[in-house]
């Protein structure tokens, strides 16, 4: 009896805090299709995301670099700033270098998918994609990259 006594407590499981919820979290969605958009970012809302929308490249820069999103679900066909150019400039920029970038396009060639790695996103996943598909890529990419809300 003194024996069981003695040994150590088994090692608890893992606690739910290790990833962060997704109230923790802030997500930018890029897109220039409204429909899109709004679709992604009430789906995102509805799991409990803070979630912006911008329509264009450089409206995402702008609110990237103000409110430094977990997360930026980028379309690479935009205006005014395309997505490619968009995530260079993210990722070359101090401020915002750190923001993980998931592209979100129909631009599905072997050729669009290089180009986004190189200009730095960090996911691609091919439209027509279903909310729950973005969403799970979401909290991979966040687990992967061991983002931890910042505090705003």
């Amino acid at each position: 009896m003194d024996a069981a006594r003695k040994q150590p407590p088994p090692e608890a499981p893992a606690t739910p805090e290790a990833e962060p919820s997704p109230g923790d979290c802030k997500v930018l969605v890029v897109d220039d299709y409204d429909d899109a958009r709004e679709m992604y970012a009430e789906y995102l809302e509805f799991l409990g995301y803070q979630v912006q929308t911008a329509r264009d490249g450089q409206e995402a820069l702008q609110l990237a670099r103000e409110t430094h999103p977990d997360v930026i679900l980028m379309d690479l066909s935009l205006p005014v700033l395309s997505g490619w150019e968009a995530t260079e400039l993210l990722k070359q920029d101090d401020r915002t270098a750190d923001i993980a970038v998931m592209a979100l396009t129909g631009h599905v060639l072997p050729a669009h998918t290089q180009r986004a790695q190189q200009a730095g996103c960090d996911v691609f996943i091919a439209k027509p994609a279903l909310p729950d598909t973005v969403a799970e890529q979401i909290r991979a990419l966040l687990q992967k990259t061991g983002s931890k809300p910042r505090s705003r």
